[in-house]
């Protein structure tokens, strides 16, 4: 199984690209599943008619979805949050209100859509899952939820475990929470489309996306340009000399992200259309310009290289940390113990040092195309 998340900017097209990508693989014949993780569903607009939290059958081999996060959140997570409030008053001896302040989990809406996404690609008969998520900031914070939510109860419970109840209880979240992280971060698996349309201030957004995915581990194995003028072998009239000023504004942007390393191979592009596109009919057509006879389930290009390259130097090691990086990112690099603390215009990532390099010391460090190159010199 295949698991294929599509995000981008508010009102990019995300939502009309991934039902397209859904539409193409099943007209393959691929039992394809399509589910919304945004909170302002409207893949049902995409198919032209209302879904539920349940997949529901839209054309063969085709089932779309939308999930409600917040009815969710009061059931599944309430559940288990009065576990852990009754642990920690019975067996902590802490007052109710205290224990009541401790269970208050951040992100859980978040958390509960993509346990619930999971639940579905599990229990179906599906040979690929495409994920409409929210916007970027919004899927950002879903994708790093696993491990930021392990940390949470690491620090929080961590000296609580001679309470068996409540030890019982942190860990099957904390080893959910782990099976999660594991799926995200495993490229034969789970990989990002990234939606953006021809604009420079939808461009950086794209790239800062970029950068805080391959902090986390995260694939990202194409990008789509939406909403690309259509060419000018057609236009007449008075609206021709501003459709080719457009035109020629949004090349500019494509070439520039092109040439660059977060561009290469990767990038594919849809034009604009005069009419609305709903319905199946009209995702096929976006799907068939989008891919032509190759199969959705193939990126643009090679994805990023691994996160972490290790190599012996004379006086040491270097180690290689594959970024997405321009001339305008601004990069901070400090050793915190046996990992590095990486950030990068403001997405911070802790990265624990192989164990090789841990009684290492810093000498310094450099960006090119392809990332940062760390070089540490060995113990004296």
């Amino acid at each position: 199984m295949r698991v294929l998340l599509f995000t981008g900017k508010g009102g990019v097209g995300k939502t009309t690209l991934a039902a397209a990508t859904a539409a193409a693989l099943a007209g393959r014949g691929s039992k394809t599943l399509v589910v919304s993780t945004d909170p302002a569903h409207s893949l049902g607009d995409a198919f032209g008619g209302p879904l539920s939290g349940e997949p529901a059958e839209v054309d063969t081999c085709l089932h779309a979805a939308q999930i409600d996060s917040r009815s969710l959140v009061d059931g599944t997570w309430q559940t288990l949050r009065a576990q852990l409030r009754s642990a920690l008053v019975t067996g902590a001896g802490l007052d109710s209100l205290d224990a009541e302040e401790l269970t208050v989990l951040p992100g859980v809406d978040e958390l509960l859509a993509l346990t619930e996404v999971r639940r579905l690609a599990e229990t179906g008969p599906w040979e690929a899952v495409i994920v409409d998520c929210g916007p970027t900031a919004e899927t950002l914070r879903l994708l790093t939820l696993p491990e930021a939510v392990s940390g949470y109860l690491t620090r929080m419970y961590g000296w609580k475990t001679r309470l068996s109840g409540l030890a019982r209880s942190v860990e099957r979240l904390a080893t959910h929470l782990e099976s999660l992280r594991g799926l995200l971060t495993d490229p034969a698996t789970t990989s990002v489309r990234l939606v953006l349309t021809p604009e420079r201030v939808v461009v950086a957004e794209t790239r800062r996306t970029l950068t805080s995915l391959a902090l986390r581990g995260i694939r990202v194995d194409g990008l789509i340009a939406n909403r690309l003028m259509p060419a000018p072998g057609l236009w007449r009239g008075g609206a021709a000399s501003w459709l080719r000023t457009r035109r020629a504004q949004q090349e500019e942007v494509l070439a520039e992200l092109a040439r660059s390393a977060l561009g290469e191979g990767m990038l594919r592009s849809v034009e604009h259309r005069a009419a609305e596109p709903v319905g199946l009919a009209a995702l096929r057509e976006i799907a068939h310009e989008l891919y032509g006879d190759a199969t959705p389930l193939a990126g643009a290009g090679e994805s990023l290289a691994p996160l972490l390259t290790v190599s012996e130097t004379d006086s040491g090691y270097s180690l290689r940390v594959a970024l997405p990086l321009t001339r305008d990112t601004v990069v901070d690099l400090a050793r915190i113990d046996d990992e590095l603390a990486i950030t990068v215009d403001g997405f911070r990532r802790l990265v624990a040092l192989p164990e090789a390099l841990r009684p290492c010391r810093i000498a310094d460090a450099e960006s090119d195309s392809r990332g940062l190159l760390v070089h540490l010199e060995g113990p004296a």
